[in-house]
């Protein structure tokens, strides 16, 4: 969404711009933002076979290209929403994460809880990380937002995407695949296997992982709303809690 997805380390500098513009009007408080890695994380990614962890050498400056490509992406991020009035400052997760098998481990919230106490607008991304047991690990965006959103307590968290919503089938090679307005968590998990066909994917799992690492939030009575990002105003109709096409996932009674 935020990079060119087919050519590497380029970003879409008239959506950052766009983005940060509808951020900026929406005008909402508190705020925790999360990018993605796109053509700047993704690419490297498969380039130094990081996502199993480390195995040789070679892959210690693939870290650090990983690393310093992100905070590139980050940087054209920040610039724009500085620029639009919003008081974002950069955390790195790299920096307060550790990971074990590739899964949240250690956060340290103090900073992010101190920075939203004083009214700033965090901003974070999918890294690489330290991890436990493998050495170093590929933190996916979809994790972090959904790992935070649970750990601060959120009442809400909208994922911007390049379609729609969620679909009963990829609606980028299925003419017949139809918007699933409203899900609970408990009929998601029946639909995982058709969310999983969808044909586009990156090192991170791509629609059936970014579901999936959403289940723990809703299961917490946090509400996802997935939004077409690429549309103007769906964002920050969202954010504004206004109608708008999308999909809304709820945690849904349990049945016994």
């Amino acid at each position: 969404m935020i990079t060119e997805k087919e050519k590497p380390l380029t970003p879409n500098l008239p959506v950052i711009e766009r983005l940060a513009s509808e951020i900026s009007r929406a005008n909402v408080s508190p705020l925790v933002l999360v990018h993605g890695g796109g053509s700047f994380g993704h690419p490297l990614a498969k380039q130094y076979a990081v996502e199993k962890g480390y195995r040789d050498r070679s892959q210690i400056m693939g870290f650090s290209k990983i690393r310093q490509a992100m905070t590139m992406l980050n940087k054209l991020v920040v610039d724009s929403l500085i620029q639009h009035n919003i008081p974002a400052v950069t955390v790195q997760p790299s920096s307060c994460i550790i990971t074990k098998q590739g899964r949240i481990q250690v956060m340290e919230e103090r900073p992010l809880r101190k920075l939203l106490e004083m009214e700033f607008v965090p901003v974070l991304h999918g890294d690489i990380v330290l991890d436990s047991d493998l050495g170093f690990a590929i933190l996916s965006g979809d994790q972090l937002v959904s790992s935070l959103a649970t750990r601060l307590e959120a009442r809400r968290i909208i994922i911007g995407i390049d379609v729609d919503g969620l679909y009963t089938s990829d609606p980028k090679t299925d003419p017949e695949a139809r918007l699933i307005q409203h899900v609970t968590g408990r009929e998601l998990r029946k639909m995982q296997p058709k969310i999983g066909e969808a044909r586009v994917t990156d090192v991170t799992g791509g629609m059936l992982g970014k579901v999936l690492e959403l289940m723990p939030a809703v299961e917490k009575g946090i509400q996802v709303i997935i939004v077409n990002a690429a549309k103007s105003s769906n964002v920050y109709k969202a954010l504004k809690n206004e109608g708008v096409v999308g999909t809304v996932i709820e945690r849904g009674e349990a049945v016994a």
